[in-house]
């Protein structure tokens, strides 16, 4: 009998041994790390992170859009460009570039991205450099890694504001799901935003009133891509909507890093090179 409980407690002890070097290394192997930001990964990283997860067949549920996604946002659509109203003309005009003393056009001089100016929604749509979606029972946040900013999009059943108490670079946005797909209408936007630089020829930028409106759609068509769609309306600028489609990927194995447009810098770049382009020179003495 006494053998018989030697051989038991050696067997039992056997068994913890390896029940904790088994939990040890299940810890070592689900131990966090630090990732990747979306734009950091190569494209063999990028096809490998796909295929390890296998999201073309992973099981989803359409209406939960959590995750990192894309790593730079959907371009405006340039062939798609409506004509502008005389304002609107007018507002385009004054996003020209400088110019050089010889005449050469300063791409982008007036950009308020140059001087960390936010740069507004739906700009961020087109240039984020990556986006999270996180599902909360009343909202959606959508965090951007430029600029490491963030926007609310209410789903508690409120409505757009008729009359937006006070401008806002990122607007005021509710979402609704529209069978399988996230609706997001936005309003109230601060006009001192461009929509995008106007990409066919980069010496201008796309201007916009505070009587823009914007619908977006999201539809999540299997675990690792959504389609994507903005319909940007603004009577006082363009004559018609204006509407940009696109494919967005699921970003697996990344996190969102930091991309803050610092003063100090954008200052630095500035005075370093496009000031120099436009034929502007410094004056450090303030005279």
């Amino acid at each position: 009998m006494r053998n018989r409980v030697i051989v038991s407690i050696v067997v039992l002890a056997v068994a913890l041994a390896f029940s904790s070097v088994a939990s040890a290394q299940t810890a070592a192997k689900s131990t966090p790390t630090w990732l990747k930001c979306p734009r950091c990964q190569n494209n063999q990283e990028i096809r490998d992170s796909r295929e390890k997860y296998k999201v073309d067949t992973h099981p989803f549920n359409a209406h939960d859009l959590s995750g990192i996604w894309g790593n730079n946002g959907v371009p405006l659509n340039m062939k798609a460009v409506p004509p502008l109203t005389d304002w609107g003309k007018e507002q385009y005009q004054a996003t020209k570039a400088e110019e050089s003393a010889a005449g050469l056009a300063v791409s982008n001089s007036k950009d308020g991205m140059l001087i960390c100016d936010p740069l507004g929604f739906p700009r961020l749509f087109a240039y984020n450099y990556g986006f999270e979606f996180v599902m909360l029972p009343d909202r959606v946040i959508q965090f951007f890694e430029w600029g490491h900013t963030f926007r609310t999009i209410w789903t508690d059943g409120r409505k757009l504001p008729d009359d937006p108490p006070q401008a806002r670079w990122l607007g005021y946005a509710i979402g609704h799901w529209d069978g399988d797909t996230f609706v997001v209408e936005s309003n109230g936007f601060d006009d001192r935003s461009w929509l995008s630089e106007d990409r066919r020829d980069r010496r201008w930028g796309f201007p916009h009133s505070d009587q823009m409106t914007t619908v977006e759609r999201y539809t999540r068509t299997n675990f690792g891509a959504m389609d994507a769609s903005l319909t940007i309306t603004d009577p006082k600028t363009f004559t018609q909507p204006w509407t940009t489609a696109g494919k967005i990927n699921l970003a697996p194995d990344t996190e969102l890093w930091e991309y803050f447009c610092v003063t100090s810098e954008s200052e630095e770049f500035n005075t370093r090179l496009t000031d120099p382009a436009s034929g502007k020179t410094s004056n450090p003495g303030g005279r």
